[in-house]
């Protein structure tokens, strides 16, 4: 069977944001043309963010999936590490503010950036 690897950025027990792995078997369809299972979706919108961008430290709202359509984003963590998506490339956004905390820039979430010479161009579909 084929597998998709997700990448995950959530909220930890100890409230910070972290990326993991994850893998989905995609037992549908043909071998030509493997399928997830049919995944429920709560709209999506599209973003563009200008060249220079970047966000304050922030939680993300509703879990939804992020791809990127063009241009580079950087995600950066409260322990200093980041990572940078490309075209193609995607993330599903589970980092959201543990139950009954109230937001600590200095605990909670993730900063985005722009990166490169073109805008940031993103798709969120809501989970």
């Amino acid at each position: 069977m084929t597998i998709f690897t997700k990448t995950v950025l959530f909220t930890d027990a100890d409230g910070r944001a972290k990326f993991r792995e994850e893998t989905l078997a995609l037992s549908e369809g043909t071998p030509q043309a493997a399928l997830s299972p049919l995944m429920a979706s709560g709209g999506y919108q599209l973003r563009q963010s200008p060249v220079g961008f970047r966000s304050s430290f922030h939680c993300t709202g509703s879990p939804q999936w992020l791809i990127v359509l063009r241009g580079q984003m950087e995600i950066g963590l409260q322990d200093g590490s980041s990572r940078v998506f490309g075209p193609g490339d995607h993330f599903y956004s589970a980092d959201t503010l543990p139950e009954g905390a109230t937001f600590d820039p200095a605990v909670h979430g993730h900063w985005s950036r722009q990166v490169g010479p073109e805008p940031l161009v993103t798709l969120f579909v809501r989970g």
